[in-house]
C-alpha cells in the first residue's frame, strides 16, 4: 500500500474560504478518481492555516493511473481553475508513505 499525505498551507485568513471552495468544486471529481481519502483534516494546534490529506493506493502505477484521469476531468480542472483565482494557497508538501508491517492500517481504512 502507499499513502500520498499531502500538507497544503493556506494564506491567513484563507482556509475556511479555500475548504468551502474543495468541497463546492473539488471533492466531486477527486474523490471519484481517488476513492474516499484515509483522512482530511484541519490543524488544531500550531500552523492552523494549514490541512492535510491522505490518499491510499495499491502502488505507485496505481497512483499515477488514478491522478492522470482526474487531471483528465474537466470539472476537476474547473476546480483547480478555481482554486487559482482565489490565491488562497500559499504552498503544498507532498510525502508518498507506507505502512509499516507491525502497524498495519486498520481494517475499515481502505478506498
Amino acid at each position: 500500500m502507499l499513502l500520498d499525505v499531502r500538507t497544503y498551507t493556506c494564506r491567513p485568513g484563507m482556509i475556511r474560504r479555500h475548504l468551502a471552495l474543495y468541497e463546492q468544486l473539488g471533492k466531486g471529481p477527486q474523490t471519484r478518481h481517488l476513492g474516499q481519502p484515509l483522512a482530511f483534516l484541519t490543524t488544531e494546534t500550531g500552523n492552523v492555516n494549514q490541512y492535510m490529506h491522505i490518499w491510499m493506493y495499491e502502488n505507485a502505477a496505481d497512483r499515477e493511473r488514478r491522478r492522470a484521469a482526474m487531471w483528465a476531468d474537466p470539472e476537476w480542472i474547473a476546480y483547480t481553475e478555481e482554486s487559482a483565482k482565489l490565491g488562497a494557497l500559499h504552498s503544498q508538501e507532498n510525502r508518498l508513505m507506507s505502512p509499516v508491517s507491525f502497524f498495519p492500517l486498520a481494517a475499515g481504512a481502505s478506498r
